[in-house]
């Protein structure tokens, strides 16, 4: 990990001082609420706006070098190009200027905008209203790296999570309330385009008159120097974010859910029409659904994450795309023609429910998956190039996205139905989540990490405020467990890299999963110099480079369930960091009620038999104790405060 990266982000995160109830309470803080309800008005004024324009040229107006066919198309293909063309430029003007006047001047960019396309709806003037659709995407291109790089600069790791789910949730309900208004203002007999002209200048105006509120965050690099070439930029741009590798991959991982959420959103009228012979209400139905899992998924992450940005969620979100992908193929291919039917036929068919809660399911899934990830490159991201970086995420979600529908358009050339397609990318989006879970094993690792602390223990932690959330620290804990290092890695937002006893690399599961994690074995210093005096200098290095190093200074797992002594591995760990001009502190911490659990050892046995002793989802915690100066620590005394947290 960039250890400039963390240290920008510690001046740049704010202080964990919030402790708002739930997500919703941010809607009430200013900080929060201006800057959602700007960003909502222009995902739905931008949907309103082009929606309208593609039913006007395909239902209404007869024009000869635009077909009803190709409207679509064209229209999308307008609108995306400027994310490729200028998201280098808008990534660098974000980094340099301060948000909230950049928020403006979108804002205006936006009326100015919506004037020149209310006179083209008015004209029925077809080449205005595509210069408009140009426009607006450049307008959208400016927005993104500000709306994903003013969060982290206003809220706490802990909302973190949870400010990304209301946008991703307000985005989604935003783009299906503009796609309804503007498919039912432009069909008004009569003022339909006058109609959708005022909407789409009142919106602006909005949008605008909220943004006002939204209060001052400073430029994070103002000195940076304009590189106006978007080629060049483009390519500076890709390989800046390639420099931290998570982050990287994780922008991949993003573009790959655009991916796959563009050839379900693609496909949605032949779905309609072809496979379940439903009418536009039909079509309209899977994008409200689609829309509405989004919306449910982003708002969980929250709940599941217990306010952290927990990427352990990403694999089950993963897991969930590929399931529901695959029998949504099932639950449409079988479907017995009929008559075109509209929506109250068609959802008095029982069949039907099935496809609309996969489709609901899908999305879900997907909502959880792309959350945690924008939430962990914003908090990874180097504060003063982060905004370059989400630029970065836009090209390449734009590439993906147009690389899907080359794809479906391939796939359907060659014989393949809708339902065959969804398969399809049902099982690619399998093997791509393994692939990028391989080379980013965090992501797995968190995955189990959170299954064991909420599906095998019912797992508490208390004081969690004082991990920290960036910097050097060594962690002392008891040891208790064969998962003691597993349900440490679900209650810290960062990866924890442990020393452990080398032994425990023999098991047969756990020991793959330790390696995976890249634990550190020692091994007693008569018995393996080598392998004693490695683990010491990997530990150094791993403080060097400003992470979080946890250890069990009793040195094996208690045979009693009673706190044994320290030994004296921690205070070399801590004399050979201060060596190298590091003073990390020490964090106490306890883990409670798990001696007796399956996978701790017992009197009259080993550990890891008879695995139902203490029942399902036993409780069992983790109590974290405040910071220890590294200068303070003696084995005895950290004892006691070990010992001290178990009875709390």
């Amino acid at each position: 990990m960039n250890t400039d990266a963390r240290h920008g982000a510690a001046a740049a995160q704010p202080a964990p001082t919030h402790h708002d109830p739930n997500q919703f309470a941010l809607l009430r803080q200013r900080r929060f609420a201006p800057f959602f309800w700007t960003q909502f008005s222009g995902a739905a004024n931008d949907n309103l706006f082009k929606f309208a324009f593609t039913v006007m040229v395909t239902y209404q107006l007869s024009v000869s070098w635009l077909p009803p066919a190709m409207a679509g198309l064209v229209i999308g293909a307008l609108f995306i190009l400027p994310f490729l063309l200028f998201s280098a430029t808008s990534g660098q003007l974000t980094d340099k200027y301060e948000k909230t006047k950049m928020i403006r001047f979108v804002k205006n960019m936006e009326i100015a905008i919506m004037l020149v396309a209310a006179f083209g709806f008015m004209a029925n003037n077809v080449p205005i209203l595509l210069l408009c659709t140009f426009l607006m995407g450049v307008h959208s291109t400016l927005f993104g790296p500000v709306k994903f790089a003013y969060m982290p600069q206003v809220l706490s790791e802990r909302e973190l999570t949870g400010g990304n789910g209301m946008v991703e949730m307000g985005t989604f309900v935003a783009i299906l309330l503009g796609n309804v208004a503007g498919g039912l203002l432009v069909a008004i007999p009569g003022i339909g385009h006058t109609t959708v002209a005022v909407a789409c200048v009142v919106a602006a105006l909005a949008g605008r008159a909220v943004a006002q509120f939204i209060p001052a965050v400073p430029a994070t690099d103002p000195g940076l120097t304009i590189n106006w070439n978007p080629f060049t930029e483009t390519w500076r741009n890709l390989k800046l974010a390639h420099e931290n590798i998570v982050v990287f991959r994780s922008l991949l991982g993003i573009s790959w859910m655009w991916f796959f959420g563009a050839v379900f959103l693609s496909q949605f009228p032949s779905l309609a029409k072809e496979v379940l012979h439903g009418n536009e209400q039909v079509a309209s139905l899977l994008l409200v659904v689609f829309s509405i899992g989004i919306g449910i998924g982003s708002l969980l992450c929250e709940v599941l994450s217990r306010r952290h940005v927990e990427i352990g969620l990403v694999p089950l979100g993963a897991i969930g795309m590929s399931v529901f992908a695959i029998d949504l193929y099932f639950a449409s291919r079988s479907l017995p023609p009929s008559q075109v039917m509209g929506l109250a036929a068609f959802m008095a068919q029982s069949a039907h429910w099935r496809v609309m809660l996969d489709l609901l399911l899908l999305s879900l899934f997907a909502g959880l998956y792309s959350v945690p990830m924008y939430a962990l490159i914003q908090m990874r991201s180097q504060p003063t190039h982060r905004a370059r970086i989400i630029a970065a995420n836009n090209i390449l979600n734009a590439l993906f996205m147009i690389a899907s529908s080359l794809m479906a358009g391939a796939l359907l050339g060659a014989g393949f139905t809708v339902p065959q397609i969804f398969l399809f990318t049902g099982i690619a989006n399998a093997v791509v989540a393994f692939y990028i879970f391989m080379l980013v094993p965090e992501y797995l690792l968190r995955f189990v990490a959170w299954v064991a602390s909420r599906l095998v223990y019912r797992f508490k932690v208390q004081g969690d405020d004082n991990l920290p959330t960036t910097g050097a620290a060594v962690l002392a804990c008891n040891h208790v467990s064969f998962v003691d290092a597993v349900l440490l890695m679900a209650a810290s937002p960062r990866p924890i890299y442990f020393v452990m006893d080398h032994r425990i690399f023999r098991l047969p599961v756990l020991g793959g999963l330790f390696r995976l994690a890249k634990a550190i074995p020692v091994a007693p210093q008569k018995d393996d110099p080598a392998t004693y005096e490695a683990a010491f200098e990997r530990a150094a290095q791993v403080l060097r480079e400003g992470d979080l190093l946890a250890i069990f200074p009793e040195g094996g797992i208690t045979r009693d369930g009673q706190l044994q002594e320290f030994k004296g591995g921690i205070m070399k760990i801590i004399e050979r960091a201060q060596a190298e001009g590091v003073n990390p502190p020490v964090i106490p911490m306890a883990l409670t009620n798990l001696w007796g659990s399956y996978f701790s050892r017992i009197e009259q046995g080993g550990a890891m038999v008879r695995p139902f002793r203490r029942g399902l989802f036993s409780r069992v915690g983790l109590n974290v104790g405040e910071p220890m100066e590294p200068s303070a620590v003696q084995p005895a005394l950290l004892r006691e405060r070990v010992a001290k947290l178990l009875a709390d």
